[in-house]
């Protein structure tokens, strides 16, 4: 499920436009200006690491850093997953549930207004 980006020759607005199959024709419009004078453009290629790639990219918690490595909410995580760990006490609730959020993108209420 293909997705296209184009941009309007009348008033340059960038819109992606969604097609099932790569063999469905795809007639876009702007949805600007309404203009279907539309030239497609060679989108960006996304690349997703996975959450082992960027553990070994990162390293251990307890390996010195710079403060680029903290800047990063799932490093903040494992750090504070790997001490609760080692002083043998479970964690909260709400510590695990703002881990997670983190790991997903999503900064603490706390962290977003600073």
């Amino acid at each position: 499920m293909p997705i296209y980006e184009y941009r309007c020759r009348k008033c340059q607005s960038i819109s992606s436009h969604f097609t099932r199959r790569v063999s469905d024709p795809l007639e876009p419009s702007c949805p600007a200006c309404g203009s279907r004078e539309m030239e497609r453009l060679i989108s960006r290629v996304a690349y997703h690491r996975s959450m082992k790639d960027i553990h070994e990219a990162s390293g251990e918690p307890d390996e010195p850093h710079g403060l680029d490595y903290y800047k990063d909410p799932r490093n903040i995580g494992r750090w504070t997953e790997k001490k609760f760990a080692q002083m043998g006490i479970e964690m909260p609730e709400e510590v695990r549930t703002m881990i997670d959020a983190a790991r997903e993108g999503e900064l603490p209420p706390a962290v977003k207004d600073i």
